[in-house]
């Protein structure tokens, strides 16, 4: 029943994965927190571990199905992807260290600290007017984002395991991009941060021994979720849904905010 009842809460994973760029961190990391319980002072570092993998492959296969034409708000941007894969590693590599009290309460800590900022500064819920840059393109979607925030960004992600749409969409959102743009383009670079996030795990000794877990991963959990999730990260970033601005915005915050909610009170 746990298995088949992850596999339904996949499918949120997917729909959250593709509305709101999230790739599943925001959900998997309480999710994994509730059921791995038993697992004491190791729960938080087998939640931040498993949500890596999940948001891993969703990222994957949320990029392969955009469209070129959305990706391209990417382009020339090496400098950022290169440095948001260095501080995914990075932070990967410290979680390993980190105190279980402090994956916990950094991601409680981080998820306030983003919700308030939201309300209190301007530009999320309402986007101001796309700026034109020098070569006449509009300055949006992964532009809004200076290469400088790379290595904060990757590192806090794949530390906490929440993925980087957190600090990406909001920031896209402040440059002008639309929600659609902005949390599709979440997804591949949620890629290029949780892929060295997920090697670091894959590489590093196992160090929890308890059925299923393999290193730091739950690996039924993350298998059980991805079942769910997969096929509709397919089928709806064929045909996106069209959500109100402002009813896209609020959701996003929603969602962040009970993702907060779950794993304080876990």
């Amino acid at each position: 029943m746990e298995f088949l009842g992850l596999v339904l809460i996949g499918c949120l994973v997917g729909l959250t994965t593709v509305l709101f760029g999230f790739g599943g961190g925001f959900v998997t990391v309480p999710i994994i927190t509730l059921v791995d319980a038993d697992l004491g002072h190791d729960t938080a570092r087998v939640a931040a571990a498993t949500s890596a993998l999940v948001m891993l492959v969703n990222a994957i296969v949320a990029t392969v199905s955009t469209k070129r034409s959305t990706l391209a708000h990417l382009k020339r941007r090496w400098w950022l992807l290169g440095l948001l894969a260095l501080g995914g590693g990075l932070g990967a590599f410290a979680g390993r260290f980190a105190p279980d009290a402090l994956l916990q309460w950094g991601f409680v800590a981080y998820i306030a600290a983003t919700a308030i900022d939201l309300l209190a500064r301007p530009g999320f819920f309402r986007r101001k007017a796309a700026v034109v840059d020098n070569v006449g393109e509009v300055s949006e979607g992964g532009r809004g984002i200076a290469a400088v925030w790379g290595v904060p960004i990757g590192g806090l992600a794949s530390f906490l395991g929440v993925g980087g749409s957190v600090m990406t969409v909001p920031m896209m959102r402040r440059s002008g991009a639309t929600m659609t743009v902005a949390t599709t383009l979440a997804n591949p670079l949620t890629l290029v941060i949780m892929s060295p996030a997920v090697l670091v795990t894959i590489l590093t000794p196992a160090a929890i021994e308890a059925p299923g877990i393999v290193g730091s991963l739950d690996l039924v959990a993350a298998a059980a979720l991805l079942i769910g999730g997969l096929p509709l990260i397919v089928f709806l970033r064929r045909r996106v849904p069209k959500i109100p601005e402002i009813l896209h915005a609020w959701g996003y915050f929603v969602l962040l905010v009970a993702a907060g909610v779950v794993v304080a009170v876990a």
